[in-house]
């Protein structure tokens, strides 16, 4: 029994999307003469009796202005927008720049653009404003993506578009560079000299390859702009003078600010005698001396107990009255005060 051959099934057609817009450039006639029409040439136009004076889209039109006529018309451009009437989504005012002092004329179209949703294009020459003419026609029904630029998918494409970035340096010397180096970061890394031997690196794309990579990536004027910050001085209310700071000797014996280097107690009684055999008489006496403080040092004693608003019922007694003085006998004694103490005992 034969088998039957599978049948071939057509594509069912499609109906293509109709055009409502000509496939050529419709002109006003209020443009016959003018140059610019003897250089469109790659789409056809066609003159018609329509409200601008070029339409290159079922929504795109354009309105051509000279600054020389400008300049002595300066209404003529208000009412031909003005006669638009937001018919279509995209109006262009193609100017012809054909004046010298074009700024000040310049600055006032702009100003008007942006108020009547209007694009400005300009132009310094008849061949370049029909260039733009044949272009909006040409990309009238063209997706987004035509003009959108291609964009890297996979690593390769990423890497090369890296290495490509500094000027004059192509696709071939990006392959060449990774290839001779093997990674990235090697070439990065690599001095001027061993980039300067991949073939086709001469002295202007190994100098500009590597300002690229060692350029720093913060803005030298922010970084300046950070140095003048900190160079700020602080408020001169709160800094300290010499006159408000405490006297160093009452400090330390206070024990304000810096700490005091204690004795150490693992200190044998036999360093304790050498060291006082080795001094002389009248050192000895006047360490072994117990000084008491004086005016000045209670009242830097109250001033740091209570700041510089001290009480003035708690003035410090006299260096006469030494109760304030002596330790009470209930109070137990610290062990460094112990450890002297023993210390003195064995002398």
């Amino acid at each position: 029994m034969a088998h039957e051959a599978p049948r071939v099934q057509q594509p069912k057609p499609q109906a293509l999307a109709s055009r409502n817009t000509p496939s050529s450039i419709l002109v006003s006639p209020r443009q016959r003469g003018n140059p610019i029409l003897n250089s469109i040439r790659a789409v056809p136009w066609e003159y018609s009796d329509i409200v601008p004076d070029y339409t290159v889209g079922a929504t795109t039109c354009a309105l051509f202005l000279s600054l020389k006529y400008h300049r002595l018309h300066p209404e003529y451009i208000y009412s031909r927008i003005k006669a638009l009437a937001g018919k279509y989504n995209l109006r262009i005012l193609l100017v012809m720049v054909d004046i010298e002092n074009h700024e000040e004329s310049l600055r006032e179209l702009s100003k008007t653009s942006l108020i009547n949703n209007v694009t400005i294009m300009l132009c310094w020459s008849a061949q370049e404003a029909g260039r733009y003419l044949e272009l909006y026609k040409t990309y009238e029904h063209a997706a987004p993506t035509s003009i959108r630029a291609h964009q890297a998918t996979n690593y390769s494409e990423k890497l090369v578009e890296f290495i490509t970035t500094p000027r004059s340096i192509n696709k071939t010397d990006a392959v060449s560079l990774v290839s001779n180096f093997g990674s990235l970061r090697t070439a990065i890394n690599a001095h001027p000299e061993e980039v300067a031997l991949v073939a086709g690196w001469g002295d202007k794309k190994v100098q500009r390859w590597c300002n690229s990579v060692r350029e720093p990536f913060r803005n030298p004027k922010a970084s300046k702009k950070g140095k003048a910050n900190d160079a700020v001085p602080l408020n001169p209310a709160r800094q300290q003078t010499q006159k408000d700071l405490p006297d160093p000797r009452v400090a330390a014996r206070l024990g304000i600010g810096s700490q005091v280097p204690l004795e150490n107690e693992s200190t044998t009684a036999t360093d304790a005698s050498r060291q006082t055999s080795e001094r002389p008489p009248a050192a000895a006496a006047a360490s072994n001396a117990i000084v008491e403080p004086g005016e000045d040092e209670e009242e830097a004693l109250l001033e740091a107990q209570y700041g510089p608003s001290a009480p003035s019922n708690m003035a410090a007694p006299s260096n006469g009255s030494k109760t304030n003085n002596k330790r009470k006998a209930d109070e137990p004694l610290s062990e460094g005060i112990e450890a002297a103490l023993a210390k003195l005992r064995n002398q």
